[in-house]
């Protein structure tokens, strides 16, 4: 069954414009979801607003949206006001730069879209893919649509390719926000990470491989409620013993993974130690 597209626009970057038709990559339609129902006889709650100070539920034609400036005040805008304020939905989706694209931190990705081309845009739309795999760049570009401008960026993905919905630089925190304290890694402590890394790397990633072991047991209980049958509660695993020694751990951890499994093509181990490398660096 072919993919169902959900719009269309076009590709500007320069006198180039190539229409094309965007798709969802994700579904959160497959997410499990509960409704608020009432205890008593099982229906479903409505939501609704209430007004703390008069002590009344106030219907949607007398709310107003307010934004807040200070403690407890608000400035507050009609909806035409709003309407104004929006970006006119142009459906053009502007290239305005080319950037390696391992320069666009994964931090910034947001919804990803599949691209496909639209009705006389097939060639430009093979074209781009391939000039993009070429270069090994992505595309920055802004997107209007309902009302607001988004900032994207489409990769290539053989030749094929995905728009991704990008956060704006004052949207991210900066990681030097984070606290870290100082802490010695010592060269045998490097070289047993290094070594249990290297004990279950691959060169690809495989997603299928990876199940939702929390939604699958949650549906599984929804089946059996659904069909009168009473709903059976594991019992709680045992909390693991603490290990302190981090050299411990790290020991513990490469012999527990020695005889694991796996049919995907392992990566090439490291010839050379951690510290061997360190030392090459430090020369340089």
């Amino acid at each position: 069954m072919s993919a169902r597209a959900i719009g269309t626009a076009s590709v500007s970057f320069g006198l180039v414009n190539i229409p094309i038709k965007l798709y969802s990559a994700t579904q959160s339609g497959s997410n499990i979801s509960f409704n608020l129902l009432h205890k008593d006889c099982g229906s479903r709650l409505k939501q609704q607003y209430v007004c703390p100070k008069d002590e009344v539920i106030v219907p949607r034609d007398q709310m107003v949206k307010g934004y807040e400036f200070a403690k407890d005040q608000y400035v507050t805008f009609t909806p035409d006001e709003l309407k104004a304020l929006e970006e006119e939905s142009t459906q053009s989706i502007d290239i305005t730069e080319f950037v390696p694209l391992e320069k666009i931190d994964p931090v910034f990705y947001d919804k990803p879209y599949y691209l496909g081309p639209d009705k006389g845009g097939e060639k430009a739309y093979r074209l781009l893919a391939r000039a993009l795999e070429e270069t090994d760049r992505a595309a920055v570009a802004k997107y209007a649509a309902r009302g607001k401008q988004y900032l994207v960026m489409i990769r290539p993905l053989g030749d094929k390719l995905i728009m991704q919905q990008l956060h704006y630089a004052d949207e991210v925190q900066s990681i030097d926000e984070v606290p870290v304290a100082d802490g010695e890694v010592k060269d045998s402590e490097l070289k047993l990470a290094v070594q249990l890394i290297e004990q279950r790397a691959h060169e690809t990633f495989s997603p299928k491989e990876y199940k939702d072991d929390v939604k699958a047991r949650i549906q599984e209980q929804i089946d059996r409620k659904v069909a009168g049958q009473e709903i059976s509660m594991s019992p709680q695993e045992e909390p693991r013993a603490q290990i302190i020694d981090l050299m411990e751990a790290l020991k513990a951890s490469l012999g527990k993974h020695s005889g694991a499994k796996d049919e995907r093509k392992p990566a090439k181990q490291s010839e050379e130690a951690p510290a061997k490398k360190k030392s090459r660096a430090k020369s340089k």
